[in-house]
């Protein structure tokens, strides 16, 4: 017999948080993720999606009153599909399929109280820049804000009656790999020209980087699937709060004189450091990171946005960026790989252009959706 049990006193809440720890305690790769990265996405203070959606979590306790399986379960109507959907994420289960079908028709009892009509997962009750999908493939160690599961999981799940809704490709590079002839040619190509320039990001200009970052994600983006416009004022505030772990030799802009053309956007993968701090943040884990920042050779680095505005596409603008990029972080950091994150297999003109950055795909995350009427058609998302 198994209880379900609604997290809402602060022990309940730690064992939310701890419940991983002894089920991946002999997974070398295992990173936990900082508590306040997971606390943030339930406190209503926090998550603006509180504003229109619900969200609950739960423990699943067995007849011994042991933790075997933990999840949240949510509702937001932002959450745009064909038919009403809600979604379940930060899942943890042991190995054992009596146990996930139990909190699977958990959650779905839940979502079908408030109308859903299918239900996602694993996914989060916020955007899909953190802890979205599970992982089929590549059981690495985890880049920071990804899940990381046993392989296990996806038997879990699909045994259950999910289906693949679409696949999560991320791709890699080696930092030192040959770079591609077309990029040198399209380099040399348009270093001869007088108006164009290639600089990095600057932490004492962080505002004007900001402005020309909103000016080029809104003109190369805003017509692309369902990139969306984003407001100056956001951005600003965005790159404040990421001046702390900023590099400065591995974001760069390109200018066609004063005019800002494109982006290519880094930050070192924070797990090769958080990994360290056993999920706290506190003041002595704040000192501890300053110390590892200094002493701690950090390997990999993460391609967040990369955008060309759309007069200067299929003219090879990204070889020159890239590569006059690539040469100087060569250099000026102990970066050994580039890692981008996820991109959608409903997105072929992103892989695209992943692939011609002579990457390979290093690990495979899946967004599963279950439909609770079984006789409906099941369709994956729709191609961009």
């Amino acid at each position: 017999m198994i209880i379900a049990e609604e997290v809402q006193n602060e022990n309940q809440k730690k064992e939310f948080l701890e419940f991983p720890l002894r089920l991946y305690q002999h997974d070398k790769n295992y990173i936990r993720p900082l508590n306040k990265d997971i606390e943030e996405f339930f406190d209503p203070e926090k998550n603006k999606f509180f504003k229109s959606g619900t969200c609950t979590r739960y423990l699943f306790k067995n007849k011994q009153n042991q933790i075997v399986g933990k999840v949240a379960v949510f509702v937001n109507p932002l959450y745009k599909q064909a038919q009403p959907t809600g979604g379940i994420g930060f899942f943890d289960c042991i190995n054992d399929q009596e146990t996930a079908n139990f909190i699977f028709d958990h959650c779905k009892a839940w979502l079908q109280q408030r109308g859903m009509e299918a239900m996602d997962g694993p996914i989060n009750f916020g955007e899909r820049d953190k802890f979205w999908g599970l992982l089929t493939e590549g059981f690495i160690e985890p880049l920071y804000g990804m899940n990381y599961n046993f392989p296990y999981y996806k038997d879990l799940f699909e045994h259950y009656g999910f289906n693949i809704y679409f696949e999560q490709l991320c791709f890699s590079r080696p930092i030192f790999a040959e770079v591609s002839r077309v990029f040198t040619v399209m380099h040399s190509k348009h270093t001869k020209n007088p108006n164009l320039s290639a600089i990095p990001m600057q932490k004492d200009r962080l505002e004007k980087f900001a402005k020309d970052f909103t000016e080029i994600y809104n003109k190369a983006w805003a017509t692309h699937g369902e990139g969306k416009q984003i407001e100056e004022a956001k951005t600003i505030k965005m790159f404040k709060m990421m001046r702390p772990i900023i590099n400065e030799h591995i974001s760069w802009f390109v200018y066609e004189n004063e005019k800002p053309v494109a982006m290519w956007i880094n930050i070192p993968d924070l797990n090769q450091w958080f990994k360290y701090l056993d999920g706290q943040f506190g003041l002595w884990e704040k000192l501890k990171l300053l110390w590892l920042k200094k002493f701690k050779k950090n390997e990999k680095m993460i391609g967040l946005v990369f955008g060309v505005v759309p007069e200067w596409q299929k003219k090879g603008l990204e070889g020159y960026m890239i590569w006059e990029g690539t040469q100087h972080l060569r250099k000026h950091t102990d970066f050994k790989v580039t890692e981008l994150q996820w991109i959608g297999d409903f997105n072929p003109k992103m892989i695209k252009i992943a692939e011609s950055l002579d990457t390979t795909v290093t690990r495979k995350l899946a967004t599963y959706r279950y439909l609770f009427d079984r006789n409906k058609k099941f369709e994956r998302h729709p191609e961009l």
